[in-house]
């Protein structure tokens, strides 16, 4: 089953009931939903003269003379984030493309819809692709957006029938469910083909403060220069595969003219709960200012270094296999898993690691026993039981902990409670904060943002996209980030006399450190429901 990053409200029994024998009939009439046919794909590419824009001589002026590099400014803070996103929509001049696995409907994905509405209205080209896992009931927002003129929608394998909520359209596909299990994962922004932002985050409330319940603590780094290019043709090479839909061919026309879809638009993304975020004060953890301050002062200050990136075929999504070489598409040289087991194999000295969801699997376990015999330290944090919003994929962890943890790992999990206490992050105030970014530091000087989890999903199912960026300036700043982390917001776990898992809280001044003998911050009905499922489970799917 898919990872499902939203949390659903309690539903009474009866309605179940109904969405049961919803589900029984569907199954009986599945035959009958299929994607659409002879789709009118009208193709397009990354423009070519980014450079001759004001963000393009920008650039241009900012980087150092001799060999191209690429410029990076890590984004560590959420409103930071949000920020620079709206900033460089707001100062685009020729296009901008966007590709997010999730664009919720909720302030924060209609407030970034809204800001690209208003750059194509100043006549630049916007393409939004988004994967359709969790655009349930969303036809309306994205078709009424699609009108404007500038603008094209498209989804990634999408569901074709019952899109009007999650469990209609599992239902119709349910005799598809090894199509539609499989997501594009990728996050990437990327404003006139000549400065982006990529990294962990989709666009939703809780990936920017703005939820009420929890919360993620994740990393995104603004991107400019050399590799831009090649993020807007791995862009471009998802934008014109068979395996996206155009707006247009999923959802039936409603007989309303371009202009009362405009208005639609209008009323669907304006209102009491608008979001209007203020421009972030000071400078972030790293120290850099919010990004407007410094594009108002015709300055962009950033590390410059060299840079390789990567996405997974869009193929793999669908099971599909390298034909050229008869290579799983996971082990294809170009694809993010390679890449990634390539550096962290090539580990000399130290690696640190984050990622929200950490079942390392047969191969994972392959580089740990390597980069250990070769005498590397290794250092992951991941989410706690607490933490996590996917308990089924803890129940895959878990398997593993005790065996990294002999191998001589140092692992972390993140602890909900501390990260509410710590500012360093953000005010999460009672909401829980969670692990969501997925990021390497390799010998304190190649360092990896991207999509890619380390579990069996991103690596077998969903696409996913990643940039190297081989700076030391970058991976110390990466290493203070995941040390604060470690610091501030989690436990530490070892091996008690008995072998038994055990989780240190370390406790301040002179007072010892508190040893916690089971999974913390939770309750026993929390525990219990993984030992009921634990064997039910099959590492494959999570």
């Amino acid at each position: 089953m898919p990872k499902l990053h939203r949390r659903t409200a309690y539903q009474p029994h009866v309605r179940w009931l109904a969405w049961l024998l919803l589900g029984i009939a569907a199954l009986f009439m599945a035959g009958c939903a299929g994607l659409p046919s002879e789709v009118q794909r009208k193709p397009s590419t990354a423009i070519s003269d980014g450079a001759d824009t004001r963000l393009g001589r920008l650039v241009k002026a900012s980087a150092p003379p001799g060999e191209p590099l690429s410029g990076f400014r890590l984004l560590p803070m959420p409103q930071f984030s949000l920020h620079a996103r709206i900033e460089l929509a707001r100062r685009a001049q020729r296009s901008i493309d966007v590709q997010y696995y999730l664009v919720q409907n909720d302030e924060t994905g209609r407030y970034l819809l809204r800001a690209l509405r208003d750059a194509a209205d100043r006549g630049v080209r916007v393409r939004l692709l988004v994967d359709d896992l969790y655009t349930a009931g969303a036809d309306p927002l994205f078709s009424s957006f699609a009108s404007h003129p500038n603008v094209e929608v498209r989804f990634f394998n999408p569901f074709p029938a019952g899109r009007e909520r999650f469990g209609t359209r599992w239902a119709w596909s349910i005799l598809d469910f090894d199509r539609v299990h499989r997501r594009m994962h990728n996050k990437l922004y990327v404003v006139d083909n000549t400065i982006g932002v990529m990294g962990g985050r989709n666009m939703a409330n809780e990936y920017f403060l703005r939820d009420g319940g929890s919360n993620f603590i994740d990393i995104d780094t603004l991107v400019a220069g050399e590799v831009v290019p090649r993020l807007s043709s791995l862009f471009d090479m998802y934008w014109n595969s068979p395996y996206v839909y155009p707006i247009e061919s999923l959802v039936p026309p409603t007989g309303e003219t371009r202009q009362q879809l405009r208005e639609r638009f209008d009323r669907l993304t304006t209102g009491p709960e608008e979001l209007h975020p203020e421009v972030p004060g000071s400078t972030d953890l790293l120290g850099n200012n919010p990004l407007a301050k410094d594009l108002d002062a015709g300055e962009l200050k950033l590390v410059w270094a060299r840079a390789e990136a990567y996405a997974d075929p869009p193929a793999k999504a669908l099971g599909q296999t390298d034909e050229a070489r008869g290579l799983p598409a996971d082990e294809s040289k170009d694809s993010v898993l390679y890449n990634v087991r390539r550096y962290l194999r090539g580990a000399e000295n130290e690696i640190m690691q984050t990622t929200p969801y950490l079942i390392p699997g047969r191969g994972g376990m392959e580089t740990i026993r390597l980069v250990r015999g070769n005498g590397v330290s290794y250092t992951i944090v991941t989410n706690s039981l607490a933490a996590t919003d996917e308990s089924l994929v803890h129940i895959g962890y878990r398997r593993y902990r005790a065996e990294m943890l002999r191998l001589g790992v140092e692992l972390y999990e993140l602890s909900p409670k501390r990260v509410e206490q710590t500012r360093r992050f953000g005010m999460y105030g009672s909401a829980s904060g969670r692990l969501h970014g997925k990021s390497a530091v390799v010998d304190r000087k190649i360092v990896f943002i991207g999509s890619m989890n380390f579990d069996p999903r991103s690596m077998l199912h969903n696409t996913e996209v990643g940039i190297f960026i081989f700076s030391p300036q970058i991976a110390q700043q990466l290493t203070s980030l995941i040390g604060f982390i470690r610091l501030d917001g989690a436990y530490q776990l070892q091996l008690g006399p008995k072998g038994a898992i055990e989780w240190v809280s370390p406790a301040s001044g002179d007072a010892a450190d508190t040893i916690l003998h089971q999974e913390p911050e939770t309750d026993f009905w929390s525990r219990w429901k993984l030992e009921l499922l634990a064997p039910l489970v099959p590492e494959s799917l999570l």
